[in-house]
Order: structure tokens, then sequence, then C-alpha cells
């Protein structure tokens, strides 16, 4: 036992720099994960995802590596390689924390919007739920990395994906059914109340990440999400203020199909990941 520690302690780490353009938000950050963690010379994983960066801690060469990100087909790019210490594991309890109070808050919203937008006749509330059930299911992808086996994992995502996809795809059909046939205005006064709660809870999962000052990559990358999710709870406000204006369910409609088309991309990113 004692030999064999002395033997770690004597393997050489390298460090490789990769620029990976399409790594944007946390899905593609879960692809990478799941494709590397399984090689047996990677020994850490480093994101930088607003600078689309990745820092590979390994043993041998890069090669191996290098074909595995290529078959993402996330624009990677080889930078360099040099001879590197491996990072000091982080205390993850906080994070964890952190990551099930947004995951719970996500999953909440998901319940309290679908209602909310079945009974206001509110297809942007249904598609917001359905954003919001997206997040839910990539902060569990992440909770998920610690401690489980990478089959079960993609088992999982792959689950999520194929149920994501089916409630967009049911979610086009319903809008295109309302706006070729006859439907019942959309309530704004819902519509906007629940987008304002939606979005102090999308604040409030923002604040709690960025009060952690964490540099790990899927909190930044969470960060990001939650960013990105303010701006549809916005843009639902929006169509309900629209809605009571031009006294249209157009407007309802225009943004419930783009939010759609968000999960959509969503659930097959989700996908992808489950089959590398």
């Amino acid at each position: 036992m004692y030999w064999q520690k002395n033997m770690d302690k004597n393997i050489r780490i390298n460090k490789s720099t990769y620029l990976v353009s399409q790594m944007d938000c946390p899905s593609e950050e879960q692809m990478i994960r799941m494709k590397l963690q399984s090689l047996p010379q990677v020994k850490h994983l480093q994101f930088d995802i607003p600078n689309r960066k990745l820092e590979i801690f390994h043993i041998h060469n890069h090669q191996v590596i290098t074909e595995s990100l290529h078959q993402l087909k996330l624009g990677d790019e080889y930078l360099d390689s040099e001879e590197a210490a491996l990072p000091v594991k982080a205390d993850e309890s906080k994070e964890r924390i952190i990551l099930w109070w947004v995951l719970a808050i996500n999953f909440t919203f998901f319940l309290v919007e679908m209602i909310s937008g079945w009974l206001a006749a509110s297809m942007g509330l249904v598609a917001d739920s359905l954003d919001m059930l997206a997040d839910a299911i990539v902060y569990g992808l992440s909770l998920m990395a610690v401690g489980h086996a990478l089959k079960r994992k993609q088992q999982v995502a792959k689950i999520s994906g194929y149920f994501q996809m089916s409630l967009a795809l049911i979610g086009f059909v319903e809008v295109l059914r309302r706006f070729f046939g006859v439907a019942a205005m959309p309530e704004f006064e819902i519509m906007i109340v629940i987008s304002v709660f939606a979005l102090l809870a999308n604040m409030i999962s923002l604040y709690l990440i960025q009060q952690n000052k964490s540099k790990e990559a899927h909190m930044q990358a969470s960060a990001i999400f939650t960013s990105n999710d303010i701006i549809v709870n916005i843009g639902v406000i929006v169509a309900g203020s629209l809605v009571f204006w031009l006294d249209s369910r157009i407007p309802d409609l225009i943004v419930g199909s783009i939010i759609f088309l968000v999960v959509l991309r969503g659930a097959i990113r989700i996908l992808k990941l489950a089959s590398n």
C-alpha cells in the first residue's frame, strides 16, 4: 500500500488546454464530463465556460482525449499541454446545498407555471414551466455527477431528454391548434403575476449562486443558465402586457413558440449527452 502511494505521487501529470467554441451552458459541460471521465488517463477536468476553455489534467499523452472530444462535435481546438500539479479538491458541500435549493426552486415553479398556464390559457407560461423543468433536469444531472456510474447517468439523461422533447412537441402542437383554431384569450393578469414570482425565484437562485463565489465550472454555468431564465421570465411578462394592450393571443403564442424551441434544443443536447 505504501509502495502504491509513492508510485501515485511520482506519476507525471499533464495539463492540456482546449478551446471549445460551442460550450456555453451546463448541457455541454455534462456532455464533456460523461465523455471524458470514463477515460482512465483523465484525472481532473476544469471548465471556464465564459471563455469557452477546458483544462484537462491527465497522464500519458492527449491523443485519446482529443479524439474523444472530437466525437462530441462541439468545435474543440487543442491549444497546448504542460506539466502541472493536480488542483486541490474543494469542499463541495456548500455548492451541493445551493444546487439542491436551485433545483427545488426550478421544479416548484415548473409545477406552479404549468398549472397556472393551463388555467390561464397561456402557452407562454406553459413553455416557461418546461424551461424551468429543463433547468431542474440539468441541475439534477450535475448533482448526480458524484457517486454514480456513467451508465446510470446516461440512462437518466436519456429518459429526461425524451420526456422533455415530448412535452416540447406537444406544446408546439397546442400552439398550432390555438393559432389556427378557436381558443380562449390568455388571462394576462395571471401571466404577469406568475411570471413576476418566477422572475423573483430566479433572481434568488442567481443570488445564492453568486454569493457562493465559486470558480467551479458547474456553478458558473448555473449562474449563466439562471441569467438566461430571467430573460425568459421578462419575455413572458412582456407577452402578457401585449396581450392586454393588443387584445390578442398572438404575443403569447409567439413567446411560447420561442421558449418551446429553447426547450427542444435543450432536450436534443441532453439526448446527445446520453448517447456519447
